[in-house]
């Protein structure tokens, strides 16, 4: 076993290799776990049952010494086994009744994704006046990271969270530029925010807010596909049909062989035959008793 505190008080077992730089010391961690005593026998405690883990914060959400070390010696996809002395896990009184007292304890550690929050810690922790005097390199930086937390939760569909995070990222974004060029930096980092709260606003039903967010990219990037697709998403939810066809026709003139956008037109053809069917319909049964 490779032996990570020199004292034997962390011992590792590569099971399979991750890929990348390792875990830094303050980011944001999800892994899969399991805690066992003995020889590997008697299992206290897993969250191997849960499909998205929780992201955990180094030196705040977990709380093993032991177990911290070993994932700073971690990279993403990584799995691994440790072997935590009482020094470096539970300690001489242990955690009754699970845990007895002076115990070495076994973890098997999965690293599935982590962030590196640093910069947004220390970001958050200043005054207004502050963060205002930054420069703009690390404020980009700061509100790409709260993006990068917005996306780890939108695929975790965890949509409302998601939604915070980007609206977060938004709010850091919101100071003057001093010239045409810093204001393009901050127009291109808000333009992929606009459309990841567009589509997110889809995913809560909230087909309203989906389409002003649309409309906010498009202000940006009148050209831009993928927010005209989102506005037609929007508008076709919202059985507006005229809207949508103009937002989908548009985005397909510029990219004429995606899948998604002429999917999303046949479907919108297919809602309006069906819209204009029960309309004919009603009409129908309103004149009938007329006709008789």
């Amino acid at each position: 076993l490779q032996d990570l505190t020199g004292d034997g008080g962390v011992r590792k077992e590569q099971l399979r290799p991750g890929t990348g730089q390792p875990v830094p010391p303050c980011a944001s961690v999800a892994v899969k776990y399991s805690g066992y005593l003995g020889n590997w026998n008697k299992l206290f405690c897993s969250n191997g049952n849960s499909k998205y883990p929780r992201l955990m914060k180094l030196g705040k959400d977990i709380t093993l010494w032991g177990l911290e070390i070993g994932l700073l010696s971690m990279t993403k996809g990584e799995a691994a086994l440790f072997v935590l002395t009482p020094e470096y896990a539970y300690g001489q009184r242990g955690c009754p009744p699970s845990i007895p007292p002076n115990t070495t304890v076994l973890f098997k550690v999965e690293v599935l994704d982590f962030i590196d929050s640093e910069e947004c810690d220390a970001f958050f922790e200043l005054t207004c006046e502050q963060r205002n005097r930054l420069p703009l390199e690390k404020v980009l930086k700061v509100a790409a990271t709260e993006r990068e937390f917005g996306n780890y939760f939108f695929y975790k569909q965890r949509f409302k969270i998601a939604k915070d995070r980007y609206k977060r990222a938004l709010s850091i974004l919101g100071r003057s530029s001093s010239s045409k060029a810093e204001q393009s930096q901050i127009n291109a980092s808000k333009l992929l925010l606009f459309l990841n709260l567009s589509l997110t606003y889809l995913k809560l039903e909230r087909a309203d807010r989906a389409l002003k967010y649309g409309e906010l990219a498009l202000e940006m990037d009148q050209g831009n596909a993928k927010a005209l697709f989102r506005c037609g998403q929007a508008c076709l939810y919202m059985r507006e049909y005229s809207k949508s066809r103009d937002f989908l026709a548009r985005a397909q003139c510029i990219q004429p062989f995606n899948r998604d956008i002429n999917n999303e037109l046949k479907k919108l053809a297919r809602y309006y035959k069906e819209y204009t069917e029960m309309e004919k319909e009603m009409c129908c049964q309103m004149f009938d008793p007329l006709n008789s």
